[in-house]
């Protein structure tokens, strides 16, 4: 008899103890608070004074856990969980607690009778572990708190990582959402030769909160061709009579074999298939399997009724408690616990050992297995400015895409950097990096394609959800990437930023979690450039969104040209532990500053722009500041209209590139102090502040500075449609002669003859956009505006 059957055969003895082992942990976390060994009669007061915690899906998590410890123990495999229905957590609890992790990372929740009251005590309680998964769970990196977006993050956990196999658990309710419709394609992604496998696990138990999942109602014919549709290979097993679960480790192993030998053969240097189907398990079970089948006329097991606390009212209904006894009794913990309240061997013969057990997964606290970038010097890409600020001109994503098409050089072979984007690469002019990487698909295409392979970096595809979540699970792993996208359609993934800064920023508070790569969206096509796809594109909500989350995991990034794109990006690539907004503009534009000039600007986040300031460098009286492209392109041309208007007026020029150094120190760490506030700002001068977004979004950063009335925030106020860019920017009272007119609005105290010069720029605005109207384009003063500057940058 070899090692390897003896081990198969002792899992196979102690799958069912595990099983109820672990099932009786979960119940136990749900409902007691002391006797959590039933070594006495229950009683009211051994009750959590709340009962939180979702019981419906535990049992099925534990099977999956249990056939995962098995294949592990059993072939070694590299295993990590991706737990869709977080709010399962009392059973991913009772797993770690059992193998001993929880034990490995705190002392206190040893695995006996007073770390399993420890434990106990801390599931839903202040300060301890939350209802759902969280960043203080080892062997997790997704908290499945909202569902839909487990599968996608699973597949960015197995890309290039070719040992590892990514198990995923998707509840059916989780199945009904858009986002996890899109995520099951993603296996045509998924190159089984440079990358890992993902095995999802459809839970099928048949119920959401209050009715039953769509799933539910499907046949095995139905949900077999669903699946096979897909492109899956999907293995239906029902554990409704089969509590152990011992057809799904068969089903498991199976499933491991298939995939083993869809990878060998595309390793093995001949011809990989085509068109692989990856091997997907449908898990039928009871909802809240194990739990009391009626109770006072109530059906529990296998309804809705199991799905959160199946008995609520056990402290006050005394056939509850009873009911609640027979139930955590049933499982015979005096069986499963010796008398120290330690598992028993039989338990813990299914554990697997050390770094192999699914909650010591490394790549779960993917920050240990992060490498930073050698990213490019940034000299060789940078632009040279030619007579002075504004006289050259480029596209800043273009100068962008060519640094980063070395960085895919550099880790050509390491693997470790990707782009993802909802099919905008070429449209956002970063399409040179293909020529350092493909777009990646594994399916053959025979309609005409280009740049597509099976190991391509670049991954598109029109699911933002998908990008969002491949490269979260890529990023948790250990990876870099980029996620460029159109501005306004990155709020599709608004409910995801949140949930994803949150990890970030209770991750934090987790000793043990080391910081990963942070999560950069590159927002191009910007809404300011869209007025020829009209007002649905024209969306700015995504950095007011990013700034509802906690100041520490959050920056925005406005560089006005391609050096401080460079420079901003350099930064963010070598950042640890954020969630990052950078605008940039894709089209041609002018560029202001050097790259020496560009690094001490974005060191600072905001700086005086001298060159462009006039009538001396005393106190002003009046700022006109700028953030974003477009609108330092506008507050430059105003500026240039005010210095012909009062060339004696004291005009100071900001430019802002790093939106939160607007915030005070102590509110956000990339706020700048108020001596250097002052500096730029003044005291009581008045601010004119073109802003590329909604002007709530400053003024929400200004919130705590002296004065803050006296900046006066111009930006997009929802005026949209198709039109020309020149009238969006006039709709919305944020062109160059509206910002004149402001400017001259806070000048006309000591210099009287503002009025007349604001009333004839508003004509001027008109007369331009009536005109307009008549031609259907921007006449030839807006579109070949240069600035005027004198080459050596001294305007006086």
């Amino acid at each position: 008899m070899t090692h390897e059957t003896t081990v198969a055969e002792s899992a196979d003895q102690g799958l069912g103890a595990y099983r109820r082992a672990a099932d009786y942990v979960a119940a136990a976390l749900i409902h007691l608070q002391d006797n959590v060994l039933l070594g006495e009669p229950l009683r009211p007061e051994h009750l959590k004074p709340r009962l939180l915690g979702h019981w419906g899906t535990c049992p099925g998590i534990t099977l999956v856990y249990g056939a995962l410890n098995r294949l592990i123990r059993q072939r070694d495999a590299d295993v990590l969980l991706v737990t869709g229905p977080g709010h399962g957590a009392p059973a991913v609890h009772a797993n770690l607690w059992l193998e001993a992790t929880h034990a490995a990372y705190d002392p206190a929740l040893s695995r006996d009778a007073d770390g399993l009251r420890e434990l106990s005590r801390r599931y839903c309680a202040p300060d301890g572990f939350p209802s759902h998964l969280s960043p203080a769970v080892p062997g997790t990196l997704h908290e499945g708190g909202e569902l839909g977006y487990a599968l996608a993050t699973a597949f960015g956990a197995a890309l290039d990582a070719p040992g590892r196999l990514v198990a995923c658990i998707v509840g059916d309710g989780e199945a009904e959402t858009g986002p996890t419709a899109g995520a099951w394609h993603s296996s045509k992604y998924l190159d089984p030769a440079t990358s890992g496998a993902v095995l999802p696990f459809l839970h099928l138990n048949g119920y959401k909160i209050s009715s039953p999942t769509l799933f539910a109602t499907m046949t095995d014919g139905e949900l077999t061709d669903l699946f096979r549709g897909y492109g899956w290979d999907p293995r239906i097993v029902d554990v409704t009579s089969d509590p152990d679960g011992r057809a799904l480790v068969e089903a498991v192993a199976d499933a491991h074999t298939s995939i083993t030998a869809i990878q060998g053969r595309a390793r093995s240097g001949t011809s990989p298939e085509p068109r692989p189907r990856w091997p997907m398990i449908v898990l039928r079970s009871l909802k809240g399997q194990g739990a009391p089948a009626e109770v006072e006329g109530v059906r529990i097991e296998g309804t809705f009724h199991a799905h959160q606390v199946p008995l609520p009212d056990a402290h006050e209904d005394p056939e509850q408690l009873r009911a609640l006894e027979a139930w955590l009794r049933s499982y015979r913990p005096e069986e499963l616990f010796d008398a120290q309240g330690r598992p028993v061997p039989e338990v813990t013969a299914s554990c697997p050992d050390g770094d192999r057990r699914i909650g010591m997964q490394a790549a779960a606290d993917g920050g240990r297995l992060r490498r930073p970038l050698d990213l490019p010097a940034l000299a060789p890409y940078a632009v040279a400015l030619k007579g002075g600020p504004g006289r050259t001109a480029a596209s800043a994503n273009k100068v962008l895409a060519d640094w980063l098409t070395e960085i895919f050089r550099r880790t050509s072979e390491r693997r470790d950097f990707r782009v993802v984007s909802p099919d905008e690469l070429a449209s956002n002019k970063l399409d040179a990096v293909l020529e350092a990487t493909d777009r990646a698909l594994t399916r053959p295409v025979d309609e005409y394609a280009e740049h597509l392979a099976r190991d391509g970096r670049v991954m598109e595809t029109l699911s933002e959800h998908n990008c969002q979540g491949w490269l979260q699970g890529y990023l948790l792993t250990g990876g870099h990437g980029l996620f460029p996208t159109y501005e306004a359609f990155a709020s599709i993934v608004d409910s995801m930023l949140n949930q994803y800064a949150k990890w970030l920023k209770t991750s934090r508070e987790v000793p043990w979690r080391s910081p990963v790569s942070s999560l950069t969206y590159l927002l191009t096509s910007e809404g300011w450039r869209q007025e020829h796809n009209g007002y649905s594109h024209q969306g700015f909500g995504f950095i007011n969104n990013l700034l509802t989350q906690k100041n520490e995991v959050t920056g925005v990034y406005l560089p006005p040209d391609a050096n401080t794109l460079l420079v901003t990006m350099e930064r963010l690539l070598d950042e640890t532990g954020k969630v990052n907004v950078v605008v940039s503009g894709k089209h041609e534009a002018a560029q202001w500053l050097g790259l020496d000039e560009a690094r001490a600007h974005c060191a600072a986040g905001a700086s005086t722009w001298d060159w462009a300031s006039h009538g001396g460098g005393g106190e002003p009286e009046l700022v006109l500041a700028c953030a974003g492209g477009i609108p330092t392109v506008e507050t430059l041309a105003a500026v240039s209209l005010l210095r012909d208007d009062l060339p004696d007026a004291l005009i100071r020029v900001v430019n802002i590139v790093d939106l939160c150094a607007l915030a005070p120190a102590d509110r956000h760490p990339n706020g700048m102090p108020d001596d250097r506030f002052r500096a730029l700002f003044g005291t009581d001068t008045p601010v004119v502040l073109d802003f590329h977004g909604y002007p709530s979004a400053v003024h929400q950063l200004l919130h705590g500075r002296p004065h803050p009335d006296r900046f006066h925030v111009r930006g997009y106020v929802e005026e949209g449609t198709t039109s020309t860019p020149y009238d969006l920017l006039a709709a919305n009272g944020t062109s160059r002669h509206d910002l004149a007119i402001a400017a001259l609005h806070h000048l006309e105290r000591r210099h009287p003859q503002a009025p007349a010069l604001a009333a004839r720029h508003a004509a001027e605005r008109d007369r331009i956009r009536a005109e307009l109207r008549r031609t259907g384009v921007d006449p030839a003063e807006i579109t070949d505006w240069r600035w005027n500057g004198p080459e050596d940058g001294c305007t006086n």
